[in-house]
């Protein structure tokens, strides 16, 4: 009795492909999203630094190489102005949110009734939308109806413009982000300090050492990788700060609050020079990038 053989279906070349290299095949849809939504716009904001060029123009970008870089470092007093300010707005604001995340985190790491409800409460502030905290700490800083220049009156200070006051308007700004994210960084310190070792703490507790001793010789130390991490992302975040900003004081007082980000966006969107508003982003980018460098190698060595 012969036996029947049925004749498979020709495998087609991209079947074939799809055999060989299926990770390859499953990674290029996202591949090419990343590529689409964040290379191509880098590359193309590099590109277009080069130029010059208004949005409202009729005629195609000028190569003009790296005179938009050389206008804004030695002609462009906003730009110097925007660039101290951004650095002191993140110095203040990250200063703060890790001093205050961080002893946050050790209060809340207690024993303690309610522990799980208050770690709850003190993390709320990070999930709500950045806009809708401005429009909050707007109120809450009026001159006439605000409740802070009633808080202050307590003990005799004030009454203050806030962010209308050019000596007052970064400290104020640095107040709101501060409120907004350090609960960040209370969650990751919380985080690094369910992973300490007992023993250390055992230790020093034969050995008669105080808990301040035992903070500043045993915590502190192991918990710098931590603490280094959220530093790093928060810097990041203050580098680029736009919401708050924008819609609190939009720059000002005049341009007391007027950071690279919000210049940047001055330039481009009510200017509409796009080729020298790309450079400036350019430069936000490589100072962020720079900013990224020096905390890394800072975490990898002795600090």
């Amino acid at each position: 009795m012969s036996a029947w053989v049925t004749p498979g279906r020709p495998t087609s070349a991209w079947s074939l492909f799809v055999e060989t290299h299926p990770v390859l095949v499953f990674t290029l849809p996202a591949a090419a999203v990343v590529f689409v939504l964040m290379v191509f716009p880098v590359f193309y904001t590099v590109y277009m630094s080069l130029h010059s060029w208004f949005a409202s123009s009729l005629t195609a970008p000028e190569f003009i190489g790296l005179q938009n870089f050389k206008r804004a470092f030695t002609q462009d007093e906003r730009f110097r102005n925007a660039i101290w300010l951004t650095l002191y707005f993140t110095a203040l604001a990250t200063a703060l949110q890790v001093v205050l995340g961080v002893s946050l985190a050790l209060l809340l790491n207690r024993p303690f009734r309610g522990k799980g409800f208050f770690r709850s409460i003190f993390l709320l502030p990070m999930v709500a939308t950045p806009v809708a905290i401005a429009l909050v700490w707007m109120m809450m800083y009026n001159p006439t109806l605000g409740v802070m220049n009633y808080l202050v009156g307590l003990v005799g200070l004030g009454p203050y413009k806030w962010v209308s006051d050019v000596r007052f308007v970064i400290p104020a700004l640095a107040a709101v982000d501060t409120w907004e994210w350090t609960p960040l960084i209370t969650l990751i310190t919380l985080a690094g300090l369910a992973t300490l070792p007992l023993e250390p703490y055992e230790s020093a507790l034969i050995d008669g050492a105080t808990p301040a001793q035992m903070f500043w010789r045993i915590t502190l130390p192991l918990l710098r990788p931590t603490i280094m991490v959220a530093l790093l992302f928060r810097s990041i975040d203050c580098l680029k700060t736009f919401d708050i900003i924008y819609v609190m004081t939009a720059g000002g007082p005049g341009f007391a609050s007027e950071t690279l980000n919000i210049y940047t966006f001055q330039v481009g969107l009510f200017y509409f020079h796009i080729g020298y508003a790309s450079s400036l982003l350019v430069i936000l980018f490589a100072l962020v990038l720079g900013v990224s460098l020096i905390l890394i190698k800072v975490r990898r060595g002795a600090w």
